[in-house]
């Protein structure tokens, strides 16, 4: 399956988000990944649908990779839908009714997901594989950007790619946290194709540098 790079919004100058957006498309990533926080799940508070409403409106119209970080989640998937996301991403924990969750999701239009933290393990993977389009494994605890990469992460992610290799579905595995050059091709090694990063892209001096650095070590 073909990379991606998804550059998070939760390290952007949130002064001018839409044309930091379209300074990491035109610097060569593939998809906005777009972190939704709400000091309940996480320790910590960001955006809502509003904010994606805006920026369709504005003529972004790049894949939004939306992970919800929020509990009881079902509430604002519909928000969410309306507003323009393509991918909806949630933690099982979020939810008291997965399956109807990722239904919900599908329904409206928009590809499931479905998020493990590093303290979560795999084994609700298998009763949904068949509902999902994209398995995001975290690799820091959800909450915070800039976080040092949680090295158990590549066992989780070995085992995540051999459960979406035996469904024989085209399922993407994502990682997220601590992501940057010199460890991208060692999470790829080990199943990922989906490459969540935040400070490492918008902290950095040259956007386009950055992506081709980190493409050039998947190549």
């Amino acid at each position: 399956m073909e990379h991606w790079i998804a550059p998070s919004i939760l390290s952007a100058d949130f002064s001018r988000l839409g044309e930091e957006i379209r300074d990491v498309l035109d610097a060569g990533a593939d998809i906005i990944h777009f972190d939704v926080m709400d000091n309940h799940y996480v320790p910590n508070l960001t955006i809502g649908a509003p904010v994606l409403k805006s920026l369709r409106k504005a003529g972004l119209d790049c894949v939004m990779d939306v992970h919800l970080m929020v509990k009881p989640v079902d509430r604002l998937i519909g928000d969410f839908l309306d507003a323009g996301a393509d991918i909806i991403s949630v933690h099982p924990e979020s939810t008291e009714h997965l399956h109807r969750t990722l239904t919900l999701i599908r329904e409206g239009g928009a590809s499931p997901g479905i998020v493990f933290n590093p303290a979560t393990p795999l084994t609700v993977l298998d009763e949904v594989i068949d509902l999902v389009d994209l398995v995001l494994i975290m690799s820091v605890n959800p909450g915070f950007g800039g976080q040092a990469f949680i090295e158990s992460s590549l066992d989780k992610l070995a085992i995540a790619r051999e459960i979406i290799d035996d469904a024989r579905r085209e399922v993407r595995l994502e990682i997220d946290g601590g992501i940057k050059a010199d460890n991208i091709r060692l999470v790829a090694d080990a199943g990922a194709d989906t490459f969540v990063a935040g400070s490492a892209i918008f902290g950095s001096d040259d956007y386009v540098a950055t992506i081709a650095a980190m493409r050039n070590a998947l190549d």
